[in-house]
């Protein structure tokens, strides 16, 4: 497996991975609604502007194909995080977060998990830190990992 920065050739692959992961796990919990704002949020032109901006975003490749990514916002929020539904849980998810736990500039990383995502974070770490809330049809766990308590071996 291969960790390294998206880059703006990428996107296109980007965003069909995660809407690809999205649609076969998270989308059938959600409205219209939020399914369209996930849409918007993982289009190809939306990852080209948020690489532009102060969102770091690694992609994990097997055989030289897509297989995970991760997007650390600010450098202390999971904005996405996202495995090839083929290819879960075969650690792909945590080597993107000991990834992006290195480029973190906080005490705390935060996350607002999709609900069918929690088992994987509190696999991760993760605390839940609030009430399940929504937001423009995405509902979602609000979640913490204090990073002084992360073992982030490989």
């Amino acid at each position: 497996m291969n960790i390294r920065p998206l880059n703006p050739n990428d996107v296109d692959a980007a965003s069909r991975l995660c809407m690809a992961a999205f649609m076969d796990s998270v989308a059938s919990t959600l409205t219209g609604e939020g399914v369209a704002t996930f849409r918007k949020l993982a289009a190809a032109e939306a990852f080209a502007s948020r690489i532009s901006e102060d969102n770091l975003m690694w992609l994990a490749e097997v055989s030289g194909q897509p297989a995970g990514l991760i997007e650390l916002k600010q450098g202390r929020h999971i904005a996405m995080l996202f495995i090839s539904p083929e290819l879960q849980r075969r650690g792909i998810g945590r080597r993107l977060l000991a990834e992006a736990i290195k480029h973190a500039r906080s005490d705390m990383l935060t996350v607002n998990a999709s609900l069918p995502s929690v088992p994987a974070y509190l696999g991760y770490g993760f605390h839940c830190s609030g009430e399940v809330s929504e937001s423009m049809g995405i509902i979602h766990q609000p979640m913490e990992l204090w990073l002084d308590r992360v073992a982030t071996g490989d």
